[in-house]
Order: C-alpha cells, then structure tokens, then sequence
C-alpha cells in the first residue's frame, strides 16, 4: 500500500462479521492501523471505487485492539490501553465517533506510584540506530540516581502502548512492580547476526545500558538483568562477557545449546535441531 509506505503505517484487516466468508466490497471495510516509527494505533476505513478512499477513524498515543460489531446494527465495542490506561470496554459506532467508556476495572490504580514509558534511541557498537523501551517510576526526579534493570526477548519497542498489570509470572519480570518500587526498567531491541546470537545480544544490549548510564539518572552500581526462555539464554551469556551488571536472573534458560541441539519437543516430539539452527536461537 502506498499510502502505508509513506506513512509509515502497517494496515490489517479486521474481520467484524465472523460468519463472512469473502470481502464484500460494496461496503467499506475497516482496517487497523500500526505506525512502526512512534507506536501509535487505531482504525481506518476503506471504500473500493474508481478511486479508494482511505479514511483516518481513529489514531491516537494508544494500543488499539479487539473490536466486535454487532450482528444487526453498526454499534461496536473495542478495547484501548496504554502504560497508565487499563484496557478497559469502549463503546462506539463503526465511524468510532462518540466513543463512550463502559467498563472501569482498575480504579485502585491511583492509589500506587505507577510508570510512564518513552522510546529511546542510541548507537550500537557497531554504529547502528537501534530503539528500545525506558520505564520510569511516575514520581521520576531527574536529578537521582535509580537503580535499573534491563530486561529483554528479541524486540519490545512495538510495545510502547502495552499495559501491564501486576501480576505473578512464570520467571519474567513485571516492569511495574519495579518502577513502583523506584526502578528503571530498561528493555532494548535485539537484532541477530546468524551464527552469533550471544554476541549479537552483547552488542544492543550493552550498547544501550551504557546509552542509558549516560543520561545521568542511572545508579550504575546497581544494574541488573533478566531474561526469561530465549532471553535467559542471553542472560546467562552476558555474565561471561561483562561485569557490568550486578545480578542477573536467567529463567528457563538453554546454557548449553550442544546437549539442547539433540532434544525432544514435549506434546509435538519434533526434534529441536530447526529451532537452534533456522529459527529462534540463529546458530545457522
């Protein structure tokens, strides 16, 4: 799509009648909408004609998501979020005008020092712009030091909209919990060289803690990292490449990628040789 291309827009169908079985183009058709470079979403329609028409709906500093029509009129309902915004129920038509907030799940909320999000960019080592994520407690004071902690699994910055509640977890981390308790969350995009995963890992990551310290209001003392799965893996690698970190968790990790090379997946029993080499861990 031209206009997607110029814009920076990604476009996807949304499918509001389950039962439909082919595009009706009589009709205009709703189109979600994602803008890779500042995160934002919302809803566009398109007509088909001798020209299309493609209409801006709804676009704002949100995660828009879960529309579901009625069967018999043009009413909606739909979800939005962001790191201060519950994902609550919103109510509108299908043109999103007067859009009216049904469901009030999370007004405990207020009560507890929560985060504010913010894209961040810098340098790798090797001279590449990358981007990530910064949490940072509600009553952040730029003139203190704060302890951080970098958490990471392959890219995260999409997720600048993401809500997140507390909650227990397996073995990642909830960033909220620890901007509340007076952290910085740190969480940077990783991009592989097949072949090096754990350099590659070295490479963003260090890169953008060291970006990070540089803004003044990092503890660097007192860095920490997580990782949970393909993350642990990283984490269990940086502790032999750097002593930059205090403490380090690495959850449900593979450290050992020789005797995991030769294992058996659970439920499915394919062998995990496609994973190390093609997919997830890129050892080529």
């Amino acid at each position: 799509n031209e206009n997607g291309r110029k814009s920076k827009n990604q476009f996807r169908y949304q499918k509001l009648d389950k039962d439909l079985e082919y595009i009706d183009i009589s009709k205009p058709i709703i189109l979600s909408v994602f803008n890779i470079e500042t995160k934002q979403s919302g809803y566009y329609s398109l007509s088909f004609g001798k020209s299309s028409d493609l209409k801006q709906l709804v676009f704002d500093k949100f995660n828009f998501f879960s529309p579901i029509k009625a069967k018999n009129s043009n009413q909606l309902i739909w979800r939005k979020m962001s790191v201060k915004e519950y994902p609550d129920l919103w109510y509108s038509d299908i043109s999103f005008k007067d859009h009216l907030k049904i469901s009030y799940v999370n007004p405990q909320q207020e009560y507890y020092n929560w985060a504010t999000a913010e894209l961040v960019k810098w340098k790798t080592f090797d001279n590449k712009t990358e981007e990530g994520l910064l949490y940072k407690p509600e009553n952040f004071d730029p003139n203190k030091k704060y302890p951080m902690i970098v958490y990471f699994y392959d890219i995260k910055s999409d997720g600048l909209y993401y809500h997140y509640s507390p909650k227990p977890s397996r073995s990642t981390i909830n960033p909220i919990l620890y901007t509340s308790n007076g952290y910085l969350v740190f969480m940077p995009n990783i991009r592989y060289e097949v072949g090096y995963p754990g350099k590659s890992a070295y490479n963003y990551i260090v890169s953008g803690t060291k970006s990070m310290i540089a803004k003044g209001f990092v503890d660097e003392k007192n860095i920490g990292i997580q990782g949970q799965s393909w993350g642990g893996y990283q984490a269990a690698y940086l502790v032999t490449q750097t002593n930059m970190y205090k403490a380090a968790s690495a959850g449900a990790a593979v450290t050992n990628m020789t005797s995991a090379y030769g294992g058996i997946r659970w439920q499915s029993g394919i062998s995990r040789m496609y994973q190390y080499e093609d997919t997830q861990s890129r050892i080529g």
